[in-house]
């Protein structure tokens, strides 16, 4: 009768096989996790960037379009002050011209009891100070 109390050599091996195994096996699944959880981190990341580059484009797109907006009303509100300006200075230099008429008409024909050549010389001289005014601001507007 042959009955070992100690285990046979064979079985200490597989136990420890078994422990091994097992180490083994939960190694390989943390290593897996965390290669898992890093290239979630890496996906994430690389996604964020191209939604940050997306945006940064859209953005961009968007402030040049109102630029040009913004330019083109500007333009059209400088043609329309000139057009303005440049027909305000033609009545002008018309009022100009019949003043000056009215000037040589009163200058020939005066009196030496009336003489409106003054007060003609004076609205004539205010005339021209606005028509110089005028044309400070068309030149500015240039």
């Amino acid at each position: 009768m042959n009955t070992p109390l100690e285990p046979q050599p064979s079985q200490k091996v597989e136990r420890s096989g078994r422990v091994n195994t097992k180490k083994k096996a939960y190694a390989v699944l943390f290593l897996t996790w965390a290669l898992l959880v890093g290239l979630g981190a890496w996906g994430a990341k690389l996604y964020t960037d191209h939604l940050k580059v997306q945006m940064t484009d859209e953005i961009a797109k968007q402030t040049r379009d109102q630029l040009a907006a913004i330019q083109s009303q500007y333009q059209q509100e400088i043609a329309g002050l000139k057009e303005s300006l440049a027909a305000d200075m033609a009545k002008l230099q018309s009022k100009i011209d019949s003043v000056n008429e009215l000037l040589a008409f009163t200058k020939d024909s005066a009196s030496s009891r009336t003489d409106n050549s003054n007060q003609l010389y004076t609205q004539l001289a205010d005339v021209r100070q606005k028509l110089d005014e005028l044309k400070k601001q068309l030149d500015a507007l240039k």
